[in-house]
């Protein structure tokens, strides 16, 4: 697959699914968390709205080397994101990319004081896309069961997708 058909596969993952868990480093060990992302294909880069009470803001601060995962089960894709990150407060930023959903988290909208606008600079994604559907992964591990042998799942495929 040609590089470009490969970064818009990832942008496609990211933007069809959205919401995917943030790890980030603190002083003992790895974090992470659920987060919705906002894809900006055109800016190569992914924004989430986020809170300054929760504890991404330090963590990023001390390392701003994070890992962005997102599943898309039904086409049996998994990716690995691997991106510098940011936070400001930037409330230009947040109302652009509000949605009415933020309002339970955030009562007072976009420039709530506790906003801020996480930013993910992606620089490398993994892509592990398996063609096996959900009846024929089952098939398979019964039979796989049944007789011994290694469930036959299709050829997966792993590819690292340079996103800088």
């Amino acid at each position: 697959m040609a590089l470009q058909s490969l970064t818009d596969r990832v942008w496609d993952i990211v933007e069809k699914i959205g919401v995917g868990m943030l790890t980030t480093r603190f002083d003992e060990g790895l974090r992470a968390r659920p987060v919705e992302a906002r894809p900006d294909r055109e800016g190569n880069a992914i924004y989430i709205v986020t809170d300054v009470r929760g504890l991404k803001d330090d963590e990023i601060a001390a390392a701003p080397e994070v890992c962005f995962i997102v599943v898309d089960a039904k086409d049996n894709a998994y990716l690995s994101i691997t991106a510098r990150a940011s936070v400001t407060r930037d409330t230009a930023k947040a109302t652009e990319i509000w949605k009415r959903t933020d309002d339970v988290w955030w009562p007072g909208g976009p420039s709530d004081p506790n906003v801020r606008v996480l930013r993910l600079d992606p620089q490398r994604a993994e892509l592990w896309d398996g063609p096996a559907s959900s009846a024929v992964a089952v098939f398979e591990f019964a039979k796989a069961r049944l007789t011994g042998h290694k469930p036959n799942l299709g050829e997966t495929r792993k590819t690292t997708v340079d996103m800088s």
